[in-house]
């Protein structure tokens, strides 16, 4: 029930009279009133035009509902001794905003709001939270898109896990799937801010644009809370100690379906799972069944584990040609930069990042890959100490890329870069070497150049 009022006062009076024609003749007359009353925030005076307007014709117009949540909210904080009344009325008009007016209001959104308001006022059991908030995911995870109640989903049935109530095997299927809701959303966001962030630089946004722009990071950043904040609630849960024994008791039910293997065999990956023999006999089911992109990217974890590189390269390069889709295909593109990374292939790494980022120029953890490469090659750029120093600044512009187009990974950039910068040289060292303003070149395998700053 989130939707912004856009309606002046003065037109919804009028618009009141000719809605409520048919209507009990105090009917608009109270909505003006209580209108007036609430978009100043004078939610007491409110309150009593509203009730009679609700209870008599919530019909007449969305705007019963929309400022219905803000009067109860406030009468709520406002008149505890009366509490359970306004909360079980709050609920009500959760409820009912879909039925009377489903253009305005989804069944989505009344669930999440009811299991937030439960949560909120400690009211209800975890089973209720969960079943209302399990129930707005799986009949429209596309409407879902509030990053609280996300994560409130996640964390109840933890909980419920916990108390014996529910299984793992559904703690990783809804992991899974939230965590694949939150990168949906990133993904989103992140195309939006790739779009803005050239006409920024530019000087040239519009103030639409400007609040556009604003928002995505905003929201960015809030989904890169919450994705951190499942991640902690899982916690041992998705261990090794635990992943090794549920896998082997269902492999038997599941070595046929290419789904559970594939869920399986990546939790596993994503776990530093791989020296186990169950990876093997996951990997191994799934290439038989349905020989993919997602299988040789796994055969190719086995033979990392085994150390044999060259062979683990050959099998994550066909998982890379047999992927068609572009996000999927980025990410696959920048794990296989990571590892390179790690290996010290700083060239070969950097080509694979910068693959990851013509495919998917959202996806910013490939900034934070090069931009470490070139941090770790500062003794090879430069023959005087200042320019081998110099390639931090280099570093440190990159990083602060990953930022800018991936919203999710701007506390990582920020620090990465501040980092960065505080290896390069200072202003003191600028005036002394007399650099300031020059522009170095870098006469190794990074290539390119940069600007010294102006002092």
């Amino acid at each position: 029930m989130r939707k912004k009022i856009s309606i002046l006062v003065g037109v919804l009076g009028v618009a009141f009279v000719t809605f409520g024609q048919a209507q009990n003749p105090e009917c608009p007359q109270n909505l003006s009133i209580f209108a007036e009353h609430a978009k100043v925030k004078n939610y007491d005076a409110a309150y009593e035009p509203w009730k009679m307007v609700y209870e008599n014709c919530p019909e007449l117009h969305y705007a019963t509902f929309l400022f219905g949540e803000k009067i109860l909210k406030d009468k709520i904080e406002s008149d505890p001794a009366n509490k359970d009344k306004y909360i079980k009325m709050l609920t009500d008009v959760y409820k009912k905003g879909p039925e009377y007016f489903p253009k305005k209001f989804t069944v989505t959104n009344a669930n999440i709001d009811a299991a937030l308001l439960m949560y909120d006022q400690k009211l209800g059991s975890d089973e209720e939270i969960y079943n209302l908030l399990d129930k707005a995911f799986k009949e429209d995870s596309d409407g879902f898109k509030n990053p609280k109640a996300l994560y409130l989903y996640f964390s109840t049935l933890v909980d419920l896990h916990d108390a014996g109530k529910k299984d793992l095997q559904e703690v990783f299927d809804t992991y899974d799937a939230v965590t694949g809701k939150i990168a949906e959303e990133n993904q989103e966001l992140g195309e939006t801010i790739v779009k803005l962030v050239p006409k920024e630089d530019e000087g040239t946004l519009s103030s639409k644009e400007k609040k556009v722009l604003a928002a995505a990071r905003q929201n960015g950043e809030n989904y890169e809370k919450i994705s951190s904040s499942v991640d902690s609630k899982l916690g041992k849960l998705a261990d090794c100690d635990n992943l090794i024994p549920l896998y082997q008791k269902n492999f038997e039910a599941h070595k046929t379906d290419a789904n559970w293997l594939k869920s399986a065999a990546g939790r596993m990956d994503e776990k530093d799972c791989t020296g186990d023999p169950l990876f093997v006999k996951l990997v191994e089911a799934l290439d038989k069944i349905e020989p993919s992109a997602s299988s040789k990217y796994y055969l190719g974890s086995l033979y990392e584990e085994q150390g044999n590189s060259s062979k683990a390269l050959e099998f994550y390069k066909q998982s890379i040609d047999l992927e068609t889709d572009p996000i999927k295909k980025s990410k696959k593109l920048t794990n296989v930069a990571n590892k390179a990374a790690k290996r010290g292939q700083k060239s070969t790494a950097r080509n694979y990042a910068q693959q990851a980022l013509d495919l998917n120029p959202a996806n910013g953890t490939p900034y934070l890959i090069i931009a470490s490469l070139y941090a770790n090659s500062a003794n090879e750029c430069g023959s005087t100490t200042f320019e081998k120093r110099a390639i931090y600044w280099k570093a440190a512009q990159v990083a602060r890329k990953a930022g800018q187009v991936d919203p999710s990974l701007s506390s990582r950039s920020s620090q990465a870069a501040a980092s960065y910068e505080g290896r390069a040289p200072s202003k003191q060292d600028i005036f002394s070497a007399d650099m300031a303003g020059k522009i170095i070149n870098f006469n190794c395998w990074v290539g390119g150049s940069i600007k010294v700053p102006n002092l």
